[in-house]
């Protein structure tokens, strides 16, 4: 049931009418069985993921709080017989029963992910290295289900089992509401990757219907499928095309493909979101947002700052900051600043925590050598830029470009072709391809094959490339008026005939341009893979 197709849009108008029909009490129990129903219908057996997730994680949780609880009030009853030592090593048993029921869940649902999505990734390296030994790398691949959005709804859970492991809040001790926070149906396809503490205080809230706020959801819908219906699935048929067949479209043609890709998924992701927002915003249930203009970026620091915020400060808050703060590393400061100084001292801990992060960060976008070699890409890349600050502020220093208009203008630019080469391990089939591409653009440019033609030749008319360049002008339009306030606000202090040519507008807008026809049939968003 993707949120493209009219069975999506008949289930969230059923969903819509039950939810404000019914008792307010019972609003949430009406979101979780949308939730599983809409989980059952993307495949049956993904059900029994999502449910050993939630049962595994809500115990483990509740029995660290319980635990918690008697270890407050066994140390209350024997403090005072005890030393200093002992209530130190009291505290220490404590604290191990509570660890090991923590780890435990950890492991469980972590295992539960790495062996649906890395086991023959794992199987094909282990047979291509035998085969480089002379062995005979027979091993078979494993038919496992990968459930859909299995990768956000287990960070998520993830992150509530560590923040209520370090007390941050207590456990929900509703097993029905906690799955509705693993399990909220606008989410599960491709994120964002929310906080309980954030989601929990809307999604379980009471909600009367309210116009304004239907409104505002409605027009976010809009929006969502008018990025992806006329922009990006109408890219992506040039897209394909281009990556399908390298041996003719090399040099310059990369060069467009990768630009035609940075459109196409920033199109398809920031849509899917936009329709993630709105469908929870019907219901009253604010989703915090993912993307903040992330093409306005000035460098790839920024740029991850504003793009997929949810992954970034996940990764940020759950790996980099324990990792970069752990013994070891610790260890690891004291050591390097003894023997190499304060500067690789103070930086060494940092670089090698940032590359844990962005190592896994590849691993979680898929199993692939591509995706691992695109996270070492954006780090090395921040590394290099890390460690050039002070040539940057000689350089500005000297010159005074900084904060004018070019300089701005030539960041930008910078920042959106340093990320659209990045992405080219996206597309193609393997790294060493990927790099022959790459490379291809400066060694055979071929620019001469850039006519009329031969774009015609990729499956898109003079149309559509004339919808696509209209549509691209929008969202920069709509991008530039963003920095200065809500959209969604600004529409609503219009008068109503205003307000009514612009959703109309917007509704035909789709309803005429967007890239279907007979016998169409809808394109799934990129990030359902994950």
């Amino acid at each position: 049931m993707l949120f493209t197709s009219y069975s999506f849009m008949i289930f969230v108008a059923v969903t819509f009418c039950l939810y404000y029909v019914c008792p307010k009490k019972w609003q949430w129990a009406i979101l979780l069985g949308a939730s599983y129903f809409f989980y059952f219908m993307a495949g049956r057996t993904y059900l029994i993921y999502i449910l050993v997730t939630t049962v595994s994680t809500y115990l483990a949780a509740r029995q660290m709080d319980a635990r918690k609880e008697r270890a407050e009030q066994a140390y209350a009853l024997q403090k005072d017989s005890l030393d200093k030592e002992g209530r130190k090593a009291l505290k220490a048993k404590q604290k191990k029963g509570i660890t090991r029921v923590f780890l435990a869940c950890l492991i469980l649902n972590i295992g539960i992910l790495a062996v649906v999505k890395y086991t023959n990734f794992m199987i094909a390296n282990i047979n291509g290295i035998a085969k480089a030994f002379g062995g005979d790398g027979t091993l078979s691949f494993v038919d496992l289900v990968l459930p859909m959005g299995i990768s956000f709804y287990t960070f998520q859970s993830v992150a509530y089992l560590i923040d209520v492991y370090h007390g941050k809040y207590p456990a929900q001790k509703h097993l029905g509401k906690f799955a509705l926070f693993v399990a909220f149906f606008p989410q599960l396809v491709q994120g964002p990757i929310s906080r309980y503490n954030e989601l929990s205080e809307s999604l379980f809230a009471l909600h009367s219907f309210d116009k304004q706020n239907i409104a505002y959801g409605l027009e976010r819908i809009l929006w969502g499928y008018f990025k992806k219906m006329v922009i990006a699935d109408r890219m992506l048929v040039a897209v394909k095309v281009l990556i399908a067949e390298p041996e003719t479209y090399y040099g310059s043609f990369a060069f467009v493909g990768m630009l035609f890709y940075a459109l196409e998924l920033y199109a398809d992701f920031t849509g899917g979101i936009d329709i993630t927002i709105g469908v929870a915003q019907l219901f009253g249930v604010k989703v915090a947002e993912n993307f903040r203009r992330p093409y306005f970026s000035k460098n790839i620091k920024e740029y991850w700052k504003r793009w997929h915020i949810s992954m970034g400060t996940w990764f940020t808050d759950y790996i980099f900051y324990p990792v970069s703060v752990s013994k070891p590393f610790r260890k690891l400061n004291k050591f390097a600043r003894e023997h190499f100084g304060d500067h690789v001292g103070k930086r060494l801990p940092v670089y090698l925590s940032s590359f844990v992060v962005w190592l896994l960060t590849g691993i979680w976008h898929g199993a692939s050598w591509n995706f691992i070699a695109w996270g070492l890409g954006n780090y090395v890349v921040i590394m290099i830029s890390e460690e050039l600050e002070p040539l940057y502020h000689r350089f500005h220093k000297r010159f005074h470009v900084a904060g004018t208009l070019p300089w701005k203008l030539f960041q930008v630019i910078r920042t959106v072709l340093i990320m659209s080469c990045l992405r080219m391990f996206d597309c193609y089939r393997d790294v060493p391809l990927t790099f022959q591409m790459f490379g291809s653009m400066f060694a055979r440019p071929n620019l001469s094959a850039l006519t009329g033609e031969a774009f015609l030749g990729l499956g898109l008319g003079v149309t559509d490339y004339i919808i696509l360049a209209a549509g691209a002008l929008v969202l920069f339009a709509v991008s530039m008026i963003q920095r200065a306030g809500s959209v969604r606000t600004k529409i609503a202090s219009c008068s109503f005939p205003v307000r009514m040519v612009i959703w109309w507008g917007l509704f035909f807008i789709v309803l005429l341009f967007g890239a279907y026809s007979i016998g169409y049939n809808e394109s799934q968003f990129i990030y359902n893979q994950f």
